[in-house]
């Protein structure tokens, strides 16, 4: 790639706006208020805020009850050790599953702290998402249910089971529906219960619904053939793929798997054996995936069908109608090259799609069926059981509800009445359900508006299985006894059945005693014992088919003509609304680290807003922050603007996920609620809409955006390639191409012997796709507070390691040479051409500290293991070093956030604070902190070696960061150990070091991002 290309962070980083340069100046936006530190008055003159404690009804008592009982519960089984009692100062770990993801959970003095993927697991082998990661907050939240209730009063179990009972019996002798509402339910034992239940009451009918549907693949699956089911994608066998607006790195279907799949082909051992996949993206918001394609192509919704039907032409040699020049000229030439591509990876090509259109789908299958995908990239014959939610089957039963043939609803896990479209016209047809329940461990919209509240344990107090593919079979055990008085949903199930087997424990044994330890080739009590050790069984995968599609395609593209044609009307804009990678469908909307995370594209935190495209913005006289009211299929929201690099032109993307009225004081009306912008049209959900009007409302709302809170004044951090380059040379795009500049040769330091270790990390940038995981990760293990919206405004978030994500233009033309001088920025007006990259940036752990040298009274030192350490009972708080650091990695306690009753965050009560690391000390107002590499963990590691009497071994010791990472992009090690991974990751003629020529001699190297590019650039 071009060594003169300038990167930038945002737009008013290339532009230089005067607050920008002004904000930069200054290495904090604001000096320390010395005033309100010694009156003890705090953040400000205003009174505080209630006590965050008593404001959330935190009290220590409940928890703590809980985990001195003998934990886990009885029957329990450690992944690890098998303690007779719970040791003090020594973890435990047990094994789980999340969402049908194999985990391992830490507990510690019997509270769980930490949630790790289980290396056995076949989605991300070890890694773990964000809000997996995040999920073990959920169990401190004290916005959970903590008694069941009987029209909005608090009741005991059997007042409950008594009061449900005669009910139940009512509405079954008057002859009307039952109807058990869930999310997709992919439990084994659970699907078991609910067969159960409707052999007891007949009439019932068991409804799937997912807030994000993926009905029309399955339903595509049936029409073209005759299996609807969601395929298992194997994105590690295509050499060639090309998605129309599927975020499958971010939040399609299954992302780590995906992830872990997807970079198998483009990581260090894919690029040494010079292979690389190529990637193709065309969507209308820029979205994770989008910044990790090699081409992208900014395209409106209403175009993502046509684009299909042009693609398939070139692909098949036919004319199906409707297929037609795209706007964007460069996206229209781009799709005849595809085909050339994927027609010369036939067998090893995949095409995938985000729409729920059913039509669409089917015409994916065609062109997959033409490139023989199936039975290769895609595999019908063990598929996906993650979404089974039936879009039709809930609208009818909105519609029987409303009839009044429906005595009884149930629910559980799903909150329609915020989620469902028309939640207004659901909200009064639940009026005529004689019986509603939810078993919602929150008091969340559906529950405010259900009869019976029968609170549903949290997953880590749970008993429970899940089948998330076909022939996988993941354990659920608690990790923790009950908190509160809630009670498993599928034993309150089990009671109102009137069952004989009332334990669901019991219940759970039974189903696997009666075939799925079979299948793992397990039996019996030893069986059931390694299967708690292991977490996981996997069967004999079925041999993946293909399969030939052979309809008629005429009505199917008339279908989509059709629909792309109900979002073209004049001059209007189109709507995309979409998931956030953090925020998903808005179910763990009350969770801090989630909301504080920033979004991997627009590195916004706490709330959702209207990306559009910096031309539109500029046509019609917005700025960044101006709150705009967009009407669509007759609602409503007023959201801030962003001006988003990539934003297909005429088009605005909103998220879901949040707006939430009844999540808890975390995520109460933390942005607007998008849900209501949906439609449903031939069966299906759809996510896209024609917005019928939008203006400005004078309100300005500035977005809490972390992406230029740090400057490296100018600076290049960034180093690329294309795969063209880098076979020629593997050295391309480094620096290392010639002679490589000694930046080592003249020092003011001595030189320190690191006789066993020296510790080192290694980042592969062409590996890392942005997630954020590993934030998330590195918060729950490091005790890291949260700050809130207000405090990242001020550039005040606290996060130990960043992902810095990085714009530049594709297309430099005639304007090259004003790149490389930064003279005439203003030419380069085509924000729809960017690329993207994302860079990890944490403490590089210099061995020539500049922050160590300047530091007036020894709080940050060097180790004699090649660690940038801080003392904090030292830190006095001058700040010098983070003036002085050039990564600008170091964070200042401007408040002793973490028990603060003034910050809304999690950390400021009791409760919470048992989810606290106790081998990682909480920081105090006025000290600096910064990335430890996870010195616990270090320590823990050779403590364990030493005890066992042997050396330690390479890959032992993982930090949080890289543990939690499903694409392995990071790697941490013993630079002293020349056969350690990080050592060979190192010497890769990809390896750079950011800002060398300071010569601060970092520990941490970046592994040129390299780019597979084709035709499609020039």
């Amino acid at each position: 790639m071009d060594s003169n290309k300038k990167y930038w962070k945002g737009l008013e980083e290339l532009n230089k706006t005067p607050e920008f340069v002004e904000k930069n100046k200054n290495e904090f936006a604001e000096p320390i208020p010395i005033e309100d530190l010694l009156s003890g008055s705090g953040l400000s003159a205003k009174t505080p805020r209630r006590d965050f404690l008593k404001a959330l009804g935190f009290g220590v008592g409940a928890v703590t009850l809980a985990a001195c009982q003998k934990v886990p519960v009885h029957k329990s089984i450690p992944y690890l050790i098998k303690p007779e009692e719970v040791t003090p100062g020594v973890a435990n770990y047990y094994s789980s599953s999340y969402e049908g993801q194999a985990i391992l959970v830490k507990t510690r003095e019997g509270r769980p702290i930490k949630v790790e993927g289980n290396p056995n697991d076949i989605f991300a082998k070890g890694g773990l998402s964000a809000q997996g990661q995040a999920s073990v907050l959920d169990l401190y939240d004290a916005n959970r249910t903590q008694d069941p209730k009987i029209n909005d009063a608090d009741a005991a179990w059997p007042e409950v089971d008594a009061y449900v009972l005669r009910e139940l019996a009512a509405v079954a002798a008057s002859g009307k529906g039952i109807r058990i509402v869930t999310s997709t339910v992919h439990s084994p034992s659970t699907l078991g219960v609910i067969a159960d239940f409707i052999a007891k009451y007949p009439t019932t009918k068991h409804i799937n619904y997912d807030a994000v549907s993926y009905t029309g693949i399955i339903q595509a699956n049936q029409n073209s053939f005759g299996k609807a089911v969601l395929p298992h994608y194997n994105f590690d066998k295509a050499e060639v793929i090309v998605s129309f607006g599927a975020d499958f790195l971010g939040s399609w279907i299954s992302p780590e798997e995906f992830t872990r799949q997807y970079v198998s082909n483009r990581n260090s051992k894919s690029l040494e054996a010079k292979k690389m996949s190529r990637h193709i993206q065309f969507e209308a918001g820029m979205s994770l995936t989008g910044t990790n394609a090699d081409n992208r192509f900014p395209i409106k919704p209403s175009e993502e069908g046509i684009a299909l039907l042009s693609l398939y032409n070139a692909i098949a040699g036919t004319s199906l109608a409707g297929a037609k020049k795209l706007s964007n000229k460069a996206a229209d030439t781009a799709i005849t090259l595809v085909a050339k591509e994927l027609l010369a990876a036939k067998g090893k090509a995949l095409v995938v799609a985000g729409s729920n259109d059913v039509a669409t789908q089917t015409l994916v299958n065609a062109i997959n069926s033409l490139l023989g995908s199936y039975g290769n990239t895609i595999d019908l014959d063990n598929p996906s059981k993650q979404y089974a939610g039936n879009d039709q089957d809930f609208v009818g039963f909105v519609t029987e509800l409303a009839a009044g043939s429906i005595g009884a609803v149930l629910f559980l896990n799903a909150n329609p009445a915020y989620d469902y479209f028309k939640a207004k016209e659901f909200t009064e047809a639940l009026k005529k359900a004689r019986l509603t329940i939810s078993f919602s461990d929150h008091g969340d919209e559906t529950a405010l508006l259900s009869k019976v509240v029968a609170p549903n344990h949290h997953y880590l107090e749970s008993w429970g299985d899940a089948n998330a593919v076909e022939g996988y079979y993941t354990v659920i055990q608690p990790t923790i006894n009950p908190v509160y008085n809630t009670r498993q949903a599928e034993h309150s199930l089990l009671v109102w059945a009137e069952n004989p087997v009332k334990d669901y424990y019991t219940y759970v044994r039974n189903t696997w005693d009666k075939g799925l330890l079979v299948k793992g080739g397990l039996s019996g009590q030893k069986g059931w014992e390694s299967l708690l050790q292991a977490g996981l069984i996997k069967a004999a995968p079925a041999t993946a088919g293909a399969y030939t599609f052979s309809h008629d395609l005429n009505a199917v593209a008339q279908t989509i003509v059709d629909h792309s044609n109900s979002l073209v009307s004049g001059d209007k804009f189109e709507l995309q609304v979409y998931q956030s990678v953090a925020m998903g469908d808005g179910k763990r909307a009350n969770n801090p680290w989630l909301q504080e995370l920033p979004d991997p594209v627009s590195k916004v935190t706490w709330d959702n807003f209207a990306a559009m495209s910096m031309t539109d913005i500029q046509k019609l006289g917005f700025e960044e922050g101006d709150v705009i009211k967009v009407e669509a299929n007759g609602y409503s929201v007023e959201v801030p603007v962003l001006a988003q690099p990539g934003q297909a032109q005429g088009t605005i993307s909103i998220a879901v996920g949040y707006g939430r009225v009844s999540a808890g004081l975390v995520g109460n009306n933390v942005g607007k609620n998008a849900f209501p912008f949906y439609s449903y049209r031939n069966g299906t959900f759809q996510t896209t809409a024609v917005i019928t009007d939008f203006k400005k409302t004078g309100i300005i709302s500035p977005l809490a955006q972390t992406q230029t809170h740090h400057s490296y004044e100018g600076r290049s951090v960034i180093r690329e390639a294309s795969f063209t380059a880098y076979k020629k040379n593997p050295a391309a795009g480094s620096g290392n191409e010639g002679e490589h500049k000694d930046y080592n040769k003249t020092s003011l330091w001595d030189d320190h012997d690191r006789p066993v270790y020296n510790w080192v990390m290694a980042i592969d940038l062409n590996a890392c796709t942005g997630c954020g995981a590993c934030v998330v990760a590195c918060s729950a293990e490091n005790n890291i507070p949260v700050v809130g919206k207000d405090e990242v405004k001020r550039r005040r978030e606290m996060h130990w390691i960043r992902i810095d994500r990085y714009y530049s233009f594709n297309d430099h033309g005639d304007s090259e040479e004003a790149i490389t001088k930064e003279k005439d920025i203003a030419k380069l007006t085509n924000f729809d051409n960017v690329s993207v990259v994302h860079q990890p940036m944490l403490c590089q752990h210099c061995d020539h500290a500049p922050c160590e040298t300047v530091c007036p009274v020894l709080a940050t030192v060097h180790s004699s293991e090649g660690l940038n350490q801080m003392a904090y009972n030292r830190c006095i708080g001058t700040r010098y070093c983070a003036n002085n650091c050039p990564y600008k990695v170091r964070r200042f306690n401007w408040f002793n956030y973490w028990n603060d009753s003034r910050f809304d965050n999690y950390l400021n009560n009791e409760h919470t604070q048992l989810v606290l690391n106790p081998d990682v000390t909480t920081r105090f107002r006025g000290v600096m902190e910064k990335c430890s590499m996870c010195v616990q963990r270090i320590q823990a590691g050779k403590l364990k070696a030493k005890i066992e009497k042997r050396p330690l071994k390479d890959g032992e010791i993982k930090v949080a960061c890289q543990q939690t990472c499903s694409a392995n992009a990071i790697v941490f090690g013993n630079a002293n150990d020349p056969n350690s991974e990080v050592s060979k990751a190192l010497k890769s003629e990809r390896t750079y070091y950011v800002l060398e020529e300071l010569n601060v001699q970092p520990g941490i190297g970046y592994q040129v991002k390299v780019r597979n590019l084709s035709e499609l650039e020039a």
